[in-house]
């Protein structure tokens, strides 16, 4: 099983001016990861978005880093799905560049104003992202929905909108840190998920129960009210090991890419998240 890292996750020193998108390449093969996950591009001023993506394409071949997978933000009732789709299918052709065979959006942060529930919308939502991975097909990249946003963090609501788009071409990013946000048990959730998989996230989170005093910066509230902290591999309460062995036994052998967002030093963090992950792998894969 091979490593991969979020662009995401070095959010800290990129927002800081000590890294770029473009700079995370030579840092994340330094690091020692088998390759790097891209996550919604920002190409500096003046430059179009194919031509910073050819920049890190061409980058990534220099330091030999492959780009594991291209996630992008989406709602597919910002707008209406059909627009959603058109914009997304410009994205597929970003993923192309970068030489990703595989793609991750959004499919609604938190549904359309008018529904309450995913059975009352889950059709409508299905036709743009079923448009969409057609589309992505026919360029030899897979497509996936994550469990990320208020409205589809739970396994049960993820797994309805799979089984409705029905499409081999559409499967899912599973985050195994984000179901707590749903107040969900990460193990109990990936069983759920294991089948469907296509790339997974390894994540960890500090969780403290919403009884006890709100702890204060760093922490956000989940569902239910307990409070979340994003944390080091290893170091939270997410059963990172436990989740490996749940896509092991279902048969999935593909990335998984370390996505940090603790408060933690970025550059530490990830590095000791990826030593801790690297031996949860070798312990349940053999690898």
């Amino acid at each position: 099983m091979k490593i991969a890292v979020s662009s995401y996750s070095f959010s800290q020193y990129i927002g800081k001016g000590m890294l770029t998108q473009l700079s995370c390449i030579a840092k994340a093969k330094e690091m020692g990861f088998d390759a790097i996950e891209f996550t919604d591009l920002q190409p500096p001023e003046g430059m179009s978005e194919e031509e910073y993506a050819r920049q890190i394409k061409a980058e990534c071949d220099r330091v030999g880093l492959p780009v594991s997978n291209y996630t992008i933000s989406a709602d597919f009732f910002k707008t209406t799905p059909a627009e959603e789709a058109a914009r997304l299918k410009k994205k597929v052709d970003i993923a192309a560049i970068l030489g990703s065979s595989s793609m991750r959006h959004d499919a609604t942060w938190s549904g359309p104003s008018n529904s309450r529930g995913l059975r009352n919308m889950v059709n409508e939502l299905a036709a743009g992202i079923r448009e969409v991975t057609e589309y992505a097909a026919s360029k030899g990249i897979r497509t996936m929905v994550e469990n990320h946003g208020t409205f589809l963090q739970d396994a049960d609501r993820v797994e309805t909108l799979i089984n409705t788009v029905d499409h081999p071409n559409f499967g899912w990013l599973c985050d195994m840190g984000n179901f707590l946000c749903a107040d969900e048990n990460p193990a109990v959730a990936c069983g759920k998920a294991a089948p469907y998989v296509f790339y997974a996230h390894a994540k960890d989170f500090i969780v403290k129960s919403g009884n006890e005093p709100d702890p204060g910066e760093g922490f956000f509230a989940s569902r239910s009210g307990n409070y979340l902290r994003g944390t080091i591999i290893g170091h939270g309460t997410v059963p990172v090991k436990q989740c490996l062995r749940i896509f092991k036994n279902a048969g999935y052998n593909g990335y998984i890419g370390v996505e940090f967002e603790g408060m933690e030093d970025c550059i530490q963090g990830i590095s000791i998240g990826l030593a801790n992950l690297r031996r949860f792998v070798s312990e349940v894969y053999g690898d």
